[in-house]
Order: C-alpha cells, then structure tokens, then sequence
C-alpha cells in the first residue's frame, strides 16, 4: 500500500471510531504526533490546533493584523438620565425644559445628560477574538518548537520568529483587543459567524472562515482529517507510523465485525497498554505495545531472563526463523535480528482457566532483509511471551515454543516478487503466518477462525 491508500483508510478509520467518540483520541494523537513533541500534545485536540495554526492561511491572517486592527468595527450608544446639580454630560436642553415642567418648573438644578459608550463586544468581535485567542494559546503550547527548524513546521512560523513576538504584543497590550471581553462557553454563535461572514471588512470575513474551517477538523470532516494526516502533523518519512496505525485499526475492524457486542475502548495511561476490548465468552483484549504490564504480560528474551536453561529457546528461534524466510522467499539467508513494537491480542475464558494469544509482528517494508528480520521477531516474540513469569509456549517437556501455528502474524507491505501464498503456508504447517498489506483483514479473520475464537 503506498502512503495515499494509508491516508485513504486511515481517514475513514478515524471518522468511524475516533470521531464517532469511540476510539481513545490519545491514542491516535501519540502515534501520529511529530516525535519532537512533549505529552502535551497527546491531547488530540491540542494536536488538531497545532495543525490548524500551521495553516498558511493562518499565518498569512496574522500577518496582516497589525494594520486592519486600526479600522477595528465598533458600536456607538447613546443613553439620556436626569441628574439633579451636577453634569458630566452633554445637556439635552429640549429633554431638560420638558423634565423641569414636568416637576417643578423653578428647579434649575435638573438637567437631562446625555452619554456616549462605544461597544466594543459586537458579534464580528466576538469571532475575531476567538480565532486570535485559539492561534495565541496554540503558539504558546508549542513556542519551543514552533521557533526550531523541524520539516513539519515546513516554511511557517519558523520563518516568523518576529510574527510570533508581534502576536504576543497584539493579545496582550493592544487597546482594542483588550476591550473585547472574550467569548463565553458557547461563542461564536451560528449567529456571530453568519454576521461575520456578511460583515464589510475583510478581517471579519476571514476570522469567521478559518473559524468554520477548524470546527470541521473538530467536527472529523473527511476533508479536513485527511488533510491532517497527510501534511503537518505527520513527518513526510513517517510512513512506518502509518501502516502499523493501519493494522491497528484492521484488527479492531475484524473485532468489531466478530460478535453482536460492541467493542469497547480505553484511553492510553501510564502502567496500561489495552486499546479495546471484546466483551462475551471469551473475552478478547487488544494491547499495542512491547508488554501489558496490568495484565503481566512481557516478552523477556534470553538476554534479560532470570531462568537458568532458556538457551534452546533462543536456539529455536534462530533456527525456525531462518527455515520459514526460506520457505516463504524460496532462497537461503543469513542469520539477522531486531525488536520493534508489536499488537498483542489476549483471548480470555476466565471460567475454564483458558487463555489464548495472537502476536503480531508489522513491518512497513518490501524489503527481504527486513522481512526476515520481522519473521524472527516474531517467532522471539511468541518463544519469550510470558505471564505472570511463566512461558505461554513450550512448558515443561513441550517443546513447541511458538504455539500451534496460528498464534503469530507478521504483517509486510504488498512485495513483488513472488512468495507462498497464504494458503500454502497453512499447508507446511508453518509456525507463524505472513500477511501482505492487501490481505490483512482476510488473513486476520481467518486467523481468528482457526483459533476457534468464532
């Protein structure tokens, strides 16, 4: 798949989950983020306003402020009040003759004042100060790097250190903007951002068009979401991010298809791994990370074991690898080895003491060397699979280190060259499977299906 089908799918799985409030927000937000940023901006709506504000069209509005705030819109009122021996107005003298009859015409001590207030809290305003006050906080969360020279900043606010100081400048001292209160909860309005969109001034004309364009990226519109994806909050070289994302989102599609129960999902935190969860009998629970420490899951290889013998282990490894990159290339190889994330899915039949697993291994390559290197990262991974301590595979006198065929999976992108088909490995029995990109969810249902987990 190349990286236009990834944004295709990708846009699609997080209209239907994310957005639908579903799918945990900081979930995607970590994965997609720029590595660059602090945790701050797993906090997906963080990161949508970090997109937003990278906008040239943001930046170009910003740039042209200082000189439409002089001709900032205003609302002139005029009020009339009786006073009696003192004026700090203009005498309506016409009101005040009237007023003096009215009561006592000798009284020379009755004045009727009148009073000019400018308004400055009219509708155009309202909208104009939420945009500047979403772009001035953004900035404010992301200075440290927005003023380094990182690709996905790409040629904005990198180049405008002095813009960046002259909106500082605008937000806090400017007359007219510190006398427009700032919007409540619910504002703009539908009823502010009509009015703005039909004012004069071309200022108010785009604070309410760029206010319209972010609350679709809230809102997930297709458009916007994949606008997200493709330019400034994934790195142009970031593709590896997006086809394991797009596995991800695979497993949880087949998942969600399965059973008649939804699907249940849990936010990321410290200590916990779980993405979504399965409910029925049995229970099945997706993690997306090297370990589920809640659930005392780890993938300790040979190097970090406390075990005295787990040498055949590591044997077994290395010697099933190099057999299934030969069946599966038709070739020989040398030896290779490496360890990245990985997505685990636990099956639990908490009622029989049973517990079935499904690791998968992705690798966003064409690549024989890493396919081979994916190919024996998951056999280490289903060899070393503990929990609580003890070896899921291979116990005692079973020497059957990486479960019954059907309990590893490493997905590779769509290769060229000619391989064994999925069918053919089912039939040599071999220890793992390997699927490409356009046979993922096949592959995983039929997977789940031989698990007898239907």
């Amino acid at each position: 798949m190349n990286r236009q089908e990834l944004l295709d799918s990708l846009t699609q799985d997080i209209l239907a989950y994310v957005m639908a409030g579903d799918f945990p927000e900081r979930e995607v937000a970590q994965t997609i983020k720029p590595m660059e940023l602090d945790k701050r901006f797993d906090e997906y709506e963080l990161l949508l306003d970090l997109h937003f504000i990278l906008r040239k069209d943001v930046v170009t509005f910003v740039e042209k402020l200082p000189e439409r705030l002089r001709r900032i819109r205003t609302e002139t009122e005029r009020s009339a009040r009786t006073s009696r021996g003192g004026v700090d107005g203009r005498i309506n003298w016409n009101a005040t003759y009237k007023q003096r009859y009215s009561r006592n015409p000798r009284d020379t001590s009755v004045f009727v004042v009148e009073n000019r207030t400018v308004d400055f809290d009219i509708p155009e305003n309202i909208v104009l100060v939420d945009l500047l006050q979403t772009i001035y906080s953004t900035l404010n969360e992301a200075d440290e790097y927005i003023r380094r020279d990182y690709d996905w900043i790409q040629d904005r606010w990198h180049e405008n250190g002095e813009l960046i100081d002259r909106l500082t400048s605008i937000m806090e001292r400017n007359v007219n903007i510190k006398r427009i209160r700032s919007p409540e909860e619910y504002e703009p309005s539908e009823r502010m951002l009509t009015t703005a969109e039909n004012a004069r001034q071309e200022l108010y004309r785009e604070a309410a068009g760029l206010l319209r364009s972010r609350n679709r990226l809230f809102r997930g519109e297709e458009n916007e979401i994949r606008q997200l994806l493709k330019s400034t909050s994934i790195a142009p070289d970031n593709q590896d991010t997006l086809f394991e994302l797009y596995v991800l989102f695979r497993f949880i599609a087949v998942l969600d298809d399965l059973r008649d129960e939804s699907i249940s999902f849990q936010t990321i935190s410290q200590g916990r791994q779980e993405i979504a969860r399965l409910p029925g009998s049995p229970e099945m629970v997706i993690y997306h990370d090297q370990a589920a420490r809640d659930r005392d899951i780890s993938f300790r290889t040979e190097r970090e074991s406390t075990l005295e013998d787990p040498i055949p282990r590591a044997q077994k490894v290395q010697t099933m690898a190099h057999e299934v990159a030969e069946s599966y290339f038709k070739r020989d190889f040398e030896d290779h080895t490496g360890r990245p994330d990985v997505i685990v899915l636990e099956i639990r039949d908490e009622e029989n003491d049973e517990y079935e697993y499904l690791i998968t291994e992705v690798k966003n390559s064409k690549r024989r060397k890493t396919v081979r290197q994916g190919i024996k990262e998951t056999l280490e991974y289903l060899a070393f699979l503990r929990v609580n301590e003890d070896f899921v595979f291979g116990r005692e006198d079973n020497d059957d280190y990486f479960g019954s065929g059907w309990n590893g999976l490493l997905v590779v992108q769509d290769l060229s060259e000619e391989t064994i088909s999925f069918e053919d490995q089912t039939e040599r029995s071999q220890p793992i499977r390997i699927l490409q990109a356009r046979e993922v969810e096949e592959g995983i249902r039929e997977t789940l299906s031989r698990l007898n987990l239907k």
